[in-house]
C-alpha cells in the first residue's frame, strides 16, 4: 500500500521476472479518501495524528493484508515534498508499515525515517527502504 512512493514499490517488485509468483497486487492510495475506501483506514486518524504517523501506516498495511487476502503487506506514507513539511513532520518524513499472519494472529510493525534529497530521492530512497525491510523480514530467524 504505497502514498507517497506512488507505486514505485509495485513497479520495482514487478520488473523482475517471476514476482507473479509471489507478488499479488498493490494498492496506491495517494489520498487519504483512498486509504480509507481501499484499504479501510479510520478517517478519525487523519484529525488524530495525520496521514504521515505510525498509526496510519499501521493501518495501512494491515488493511491490505486484510482486503488482499495475502500473507504480508507493506506500507508506505511520508511527505517528500517540495512542500507539505512542517516542524514536527519535515520533508522527508516516512513512516513504514509492514502486517503479517502469525499463526492465528495478525501482527503489525512499523519504521521511520528522515529522508533528505529532493522529491525523486526522498520517493525512491523510501521504496528501497521498505522493499530491504521486506527482505529483512522475510529471511528465517
Amino acid at each position: 500500500a504505497e502514498s507517497c512512493t506512488g507505486g514505485l514499490v509495485a513497479a520495482a517488485v514487478t520488473s523482475v521476472a517471476g514476482a507473479s509468483d509471489w507478488f499479488d497486487r498493490g494498492f496506491v492510495t495517494y489520498s487519504n479518501a483512498a486509504k480509507s475506501d481501499l484499504l479501510g483506514v479510520n478517517p478519525e486518524l487523519f484529525a488524530r495524528v495525520g496521514a504521515v504517523s505510525p498509526e496510519v501506516a499501521s493501518a495501512m498495511a494491515l488493511g491490505a493484508r486484510h482486503r488482499a487476502g495475502v500473507e504480508v503487506a507493506v506500507a508506505i506514507t511520508g511527505i517528500a515534498g517540495p512542500g507539505g513539511g512542517t516542524a514536527e513532520k519535515p520533508v522527508g518524513t516516512v513512516w513504514f508499515g509492514l502486517a503479517w499472519k502469525e499463526g492465528d494472529a495478525v501482527r503489525s510493525e512499523t519504521r521511520h525515517a528522515l529522508f533528505k534529497g529532493d522529491r525523486d530521492n526522498v520517493r525512491l530512497q523510501a521504496a528501497e527502504f521498505v522493499l530491504r525491510w521486506l527482505l529483512q523480514a522475510a529471511q528465517p530467524s
